[in-house]
């Protein structure tokens, strides 16, 4: 069973309630993270305790807890979830608010998750995405502003596709949910604005370094269509392939060599994590 922390008291997650004149709901005024254990411990703890504690920062909410006491209570929630790994989701909010506006103190949510995983088939035949012209407010935050991705639900399920590709004015930036990689004759290429700086994407771009010379530069979408492979990373996702941008294939609609040697290095490293 997933419990869930509230400001100090942990409760089973379907009876943690937040009371309904909480900013995140009036306003939209919050913000999350999200990682998961391997062997039982946080993956790349660290990293990703800096971008919480970043996030909090940029949005000017007060984080109430220490990384210490943070670490423990992860710990202690993927313990009473029975489960050997978990994910876990941190919300931020901007609290309660008796004029919806006025600020008092923010509520935080840590919550154990089911990990849903990718389908193992598609590291293989990859997934397809559609071209979406957006480019997301205040980008190096992980809000909790996720309308355009529910609103481009229908149209994702209508092309088959997995996820939106954003893009502005003939400039990629990433996926709703994940970042983007492409190779292009044997170099790596990844965008380095308007982008969350994801884990795994730091995580990738320092296994790879040995072995291919690496471009943190904006990309085109001509670039990106003229691309010899193309991948997305997340925490879920570790190196997933994009064989298809709408109706443009990459990759023969199968993983490329680059790729699937990236996809063994991250393996091995989550493999023997902790």
């Amino acid at each position: 069973m997933h419990h869930t922390y509230l400001n100090g008291n942990i409760k089973p997650s379907q009876d943690t309630v937040l009371g309904i004149t909480d900013l995140s709901l009036l306003r939209g005024y919050g913000l999350f993270d999200y990682f998961r254990t391997y062997n039982g411990q946080p993956f790349q703890w660290d990293l990703y305790w800096t971008r919480y504690q970043n996030s909090a920062r940029m949005m000017g909410l007060e984080n109430p807890i220490s990384k210490e006491d943070a670490h423990e209570i992860v710990l202690k929630l993927l313990k009473m979830s029975g489960l050997d790994n978990a994910a876990f989701r941190f919300v931020l909010t901007g609290g309660y608010s008796a004029d919806s506006f006025t600020m008092t103190k923010p509520n935080l949510l840590i919550s154990s998750e089911d990990i849903h995983p990718v389908a193992q088939s598609q590291y293989q035949s990859g997934i397809k995405v559609i071209a979406y012209e957006y480019l997301r407010d205040l980008p190096e935050i992980k809000s909790i502003d996720y309308k355009h991705l529910m609103m481009a639900q229908p149209s994702i399920k209508t092309a088959a596709a997995t996820d939106i590709l954003l893009h502005k004015n003939g400039e990629i930036s990433e996926l709703s949910r994940s970042n983007l990689f492409i190779f292009k004759n044997g170099v790596l290429i990844t965008p380095n604005r308007h982008i969350l700086n994801g884990i795994t994407r730091q995580v990738t771009l320092k296994l790879a370094k040995p072995y291919f010379k690496i471009e943190e530069r904006p990309l085109s979408m001509a670039e990106l269509l003229e691309a010899d492979e193309v991948f997305t990373t997340s925490s879920t996702k570790k190196i997933l392939p994009v064989t298809a941008l709408d109706e443009h294939a990459f990759s023969n609609a199968k993983i490329g060599k680059q790729t699937a040697f990236l996809l063994n290095l991250i393996e091995d490293l989550t493999e023997k994590w902790g």
